[in-house]
């Protein structure tokens, strides 16, 4: 069992910055793919951004030259820096991390909102 907790979110200007955190309770030894996706109420789940375990990177569309998916093995952390934010951009993030089995692991999410 791997615990997942966000952090970093929070209400921001548009053109505003913001850096997420996702903190796992053990290592990332297990793990083939960290990713970031988001929620906005009445819409499914959508992927931003993946972090594949030979270093290979995927981004959403919307979010491609603004979004930087990163993680620090030593802190067991993943991180998403949002630069350029766009009022679309508001939503609860949410970190998950899948093992070579298929198991998926989620984070609670963190709000984020961009607005004036």
């Amino acid at each position: 069992q791997v615990q997942v907790v966000e952090s970093g979110g929070g209400l921001v200007q548009p053109g505003g910055s913001l850096r997420l955190s996702c903190a796992a309770s053990r290592n990332f030894f297990s793990i083939s793919t960290m990713a970031w996706y988001r929620q906005t109420p009445g819409n499914e789940r959508e992927l931003v951004a993946a972090l594949f375990r030979g270093g290979g990177t995927d981004y959403a569309d919307s979010v491609k030259g603004r979004f930087t998916i990163s993680r620090d093995n030593g802190e067991n952390t993943v991180y998403l820096q949002m630069n350029s934010l766009k009022p679309e951009d508001t939503a609860v993030y949410y970190c998950n991390l899948k093992t070579f089995t298929g198991v998926n692991y989620w984070g609670q999410g963190t709000q984020v909102t961009v607005s004036s």
